[in-house]
């Protein structure tokens, strides 16, 4: 079918119309025309895929990577940097003026990452033996499908990972258990990265001894998990304790090692993460004995930059697991200025007895699902300055428009380029109490 696309969706597919008919094409750029083959239809709206080019947009480039059209792990391969970051920048301001009605009194320039390839540091790898092809696949679904993608090398993910794919495939292919093990968790640090295999029975002593060989042979730490997250445990190389089974990453602006579990949450992109923690702190500007609260802290990756600069800073996180953590983190690092807490973060935590001096200054990077319910007795703090860290501009605009409606003016905001070529948006904005 032919397609005159007239725009772009927030998740990236072309947009065109057959008599009237919306229709979502994978792979097409606004302005373009393109040959489409139908995967979907609908009553309301058509789903296809590109098949061909036959006038291309000046934003269209060669993708990087020789799976990016069937591949779900990315979905904006085939645009020019620049033109993923407008498209990421549009969508944040178009969820400001639909969710929150309100637009920043500066917008900010997007945060770049410094290289658009080689740079996810996390991932879960879905794993699947195909009979009729006498092959393990290991990668990301197909778009739109729930197969794997045959692929045997990933542009994006970090070498150690993305570059052992083919490696991957072969060492499961081997093992007696070729079928049962499902997914495969990868996780890198600075120095070593990990692969936490999810092994559905009892592995023989042939295969543990694969799995060991690999890892040595890649110097890659192994870890199992037989069941549920807790029982994750690493294997190679062998640890005395649960304590020694951490990665770790630097930030080197502030003397910082943040050590993890694999299956702890970190940001995928490190390079990306210091510039953003570099412009959080740099935000809320914070000044000898100052409070400062970090909501959603996780193991400390904003808590303890805080911290380094002075006054007394609390993290709480609805993970216990996480404030171990960043309990481990403060101490490794000698900071005593700091205390992680344990709290629901979905109801009113004013009255804890950590919350009840108030806050002069506070951080909040909540999940996709956002903070509204927080926000609307957030400002009972008094703090002068919030700095949201965002995952989902959606949310975003609506939690800005709850924090605006309660004595708080957005002063800046802007978009961070953590995920190159996905739809994803990330997102900083800065409020300051409005006194007037």
């Amino acid at each position: 079918m032919r397609c005159e696309v007239e725009s772009l969706s927030h998740d990236g597919r072309g947009i065109a119309r057959q008599e009237g008919k919306a229709q979502f094409v994978d792979g097409a750029l606004p302005g373009e025309t393109v040959m489409a083959k139908m995967v979907t239809t609908r009553s309301k709206f058509d789903e296809l895929r590109t098949v061909e080019v036959l006038e291309a947009a000046p934003e269209r480039q060669q993708t990087p990577c020789e799976f990016a059209d069937l591949c779900g792990g990315c979905s904006l391969q085939h645009m020019s940097g620049d033109a993923q970051i407008r498209f990421k920048e549009d969508t944040l301001r178009e969820h400001f003026a639909h969710f929150g009605g309100i637009e920043p009194d500066e917008w900010i320039e997007p945060l770049r990452s410094p290289d658009s390839l080689a740079y996810r540091r996390k991932a879960r790898l879905g794993v699947r033996y195909v009979k009729a092809r006498e092959s393990v696949l290991v990668g990301f679904r197909e778009k739109r499908s729930t197969f794997l993608t045959d692929i045997n090398r990933c542009a994006v993910m970090d070498p150690r990972i993305g570059e052992r794919i083919l490696p991957l495939r072969e060492l499961l292919h081997s093992m007696d258990a070729y079928n049962r093990i499902p997914q495969v968790e990868v996780a890198c640090g600075d120095d070593v990265a990990a692969m936490v295999f999810r092994n559905m029975d009892d592995l023989s002593d042939g295969d543990r001894e694969k799995l060991i060989s690999f890892g040595q042979a890649h110097e890659l730490h192994i870890y199992l998990q037989p069941k549920g997250p807790d029982t994750v445990h690493r294997i190679w190389p062998e640890a005395k304790d649960a304590s020694e089974e951490r990665l770790s990453y630097r930030l080197e602006e502030f003397d910082l090692t943040l050590k993890f579990h694999p299956m702890d949450f970190t940001q995928v992109n490190a390079a990306l993460n210091r510039t953003m923690v570099h412009r959080a702190v740099e935000w809320l500007d914070i000044k000898p004995g100052e409070r400062v609260l970090d909501l959603f802290c996780g193991l400390g990756n904003f808590t303890l930059p805080l911290a380094c600069k002075g006054g007394q800073v609390v993290g709480v996180e609805g993970d216990d697991a996480m404030v171990v953590r960043g309990r481990e983190n403060a101490e490794l690092n000698g900071l005593d200025n700091v205390d992680f807490h344990g709290a629901d973060l979905h109801g009113d935590f004013t009255g804890q007895s950590w919350a009840k001096e108030g806050f002069d200054k506070i951080l909040i990077d909540p999940p996709r699902s956002g903070a509204e319910e927080i926000c609307k007795y957030l400002t009972a703090f008094g703090a002068s300055r919030i700095v949201y860290v965002s995952c989902n501009p959606a949310t975003l605009a609506r939690d800005a428009g709850v924090m605006v409606r309660n004595g708080y003016r957005l002063v800046r905001a802007g978009v961070m380029d953590m995920f190159p070529h996905t739809t994803h948006v990330e997102s900083i904005a800065l409020f300051e109490r409005d006194f007037g």
